[in-house]
């Protein structure tokens, strides 16, 4: 049973990481919000979330499993949480989810749905785009994980 089916996990996994309000100007010619722009979101989102773990510059080395459950509507409101479920000498894996929200529903916090969801790799460089260690001491954000 995936998330979308499964009634008792309508609550997204992870920390809250981006929100903002799809637009027309994001539509493919069906009118949906294009699946490249949602990309984008949950890489900005990951990106957030693995440079304040990486405790500075990253870059992103793959999306995995990005898996499209049902569109996005103009003035969804478009919601990226994520988690690290992974992390490397170098490298970290963030578990990212998209959930939407009709802005205009009477119970705004029991409408969310899940629309998308992958697991990100970001790599941490130095000035030089090297890559350079994860700091793993003193993280909170890896509590559980090392």
């Amino acid at each position: 049973m995936t998330p979308d089916t499964n009634p008792a996990s309508n609550k997204p996994d992870g920390e809250l990481l981006l929100r903002t309000l799809a637009m027309p100007a994001d539509t493919n010619p069906n009118q949906d919000i294009f699946g490249g722009w949602i990309m984008s979101q949950m890489d900005i989102g990951g990106g957030i979330l693995a440079s304040e773990i990486a405790r500075g510059r990253i870059v992103t080395v793959a999306a995995q499993e990005m898996t499209f459950v049902r569109p996005v509507k103009v003035g969804n409101v478009v919601c990226c949480y994520g988690r690290c479920i992974r992390v490397g000498n170098t490298s970290l894996q963030i578990k990212l989810e998209v959930w939407v929200k009709t802005l205009m529903a009477e119970e705004f916090e029991d409408d969310r749905r899940l629309v998308t969801h992958a697991v990100f790799t970001y790599v941490a460089v130095d000035e030089q785009g090297k890559p350079r260690p994860v700091p793993k001491e003193n993280n909170p954000k890896l509590t559980g994980l090392i």
